[in-house]
This record gives C-alpha cells, sequence and structure tokens, in this order.
C-alpha cells in the first residue's frame, strides 16, 4: 500500500456561507452501489443535500480543473462514480445564484460527515444505501 499525502481543508467562508445561515461542514460523498468516494464537500446550511455546487467540491482536484474550464452547464459532464459507472448526478444552473451545480440522483450516493482531510482516513468503511440524507443537521 502506497502512502498517499493527505490535505487538511479548511472551510470557504463567503456570501453564501452567510446566505444560508453560517452553518457549513465537510461531506465525504460515496457511490451507494460500489462504495467509491467520489468527492469531498462543504455543505452549507441545513437540509437535505439535493445539488452540489462545483465551487463546494474540494477534491479530488480534478473538479477543481473543472471548476475552470467549464462556463456553462452545457461544458459539464455528468457526474458518475469512476470505478462503477453509476450515475450520481447531471449538470445544472442554480439560477438564484447563477452558480454550476450537480443535481443529485437520490439513492445513488451515500454522504458522510468529514473532518475535511483528504483521501478520507476510512475510505473502505461500508455505507448505508438510500439517498444519503439519513443524517440531517
Amino acid at each position: 500500500m502506497t502512502d498517499k499525502k493527505t490535505t487538511q481543508h479548511s472551510l470557504k467562508k463567503d456570501k453564501y456561507v452567510n446566505t444560508r445561515g453560517g452553518n457549513s461542514h465537510f461531506l465525504d460523498i460515496y457511490c451507494c452501489k460500489c462504495n467509491q468516494h467520489l468527492v469531498l464537500y462543504q455543505k452549507d446550511g441545513h437540509g437535505s443535500l439535493l445539488r452540489m455546487y462545483l465551487d463546494r467540491i474540494l477534491e479530488p482536484q480534478e473538479f477543481l480543473l473543472l471548476q475552470s474550464k467549464v462556463g456553462s452547464k452545457i461544458e459539464m459532464p455528468n457526474l458518475k462514480c469512476p470505478k462503477c459507472n453509476v450515475l450520481i448526478g447531471t449538470p445544472m444552473l442554480y439560477k438564484a445564484e447563477g452558480r454550476l451545480a450537480f443535481r443529485l440522483v437520490r439513492g445513488s450516493f451515500a454522504k458522510k460527515k468529514s473532518e475535511g482531510v483528504y483521501p478520507p482516513l476510512h475510505q473502505n468503511q461500508s455505507h448505508g444505501k438510500g439517498e444519503g440524507d439519513e443524517d440531517r443537521n
């Protein structure tokens, strides 16, 4: 097993955090079918995870590159599991804020609270199937 360098992220503080009540936390998002870790995401506010804003996906690095390359939802690919190719989300533009996001497919992902460390420390743990909303905050 190779030793991977871990990265500790800090929460972004901007107008979107304040709009959603100033409550932010990290989530590790996994594929429900094969348990593959997909992304480290910063969730702002309370409520269900319905969409993932492109500017809140912190890891893996290819999403940071995607943020700088795309200007519209047409240029965005679908969000699929790299291991089993299950569709996790489709591109969308959240018109109220003019932000690019992935509209998530219910039941295709699981989420787990994170400390903002990438890669996740417990990547091979089993996660419950469902819509990923079982641990509402």
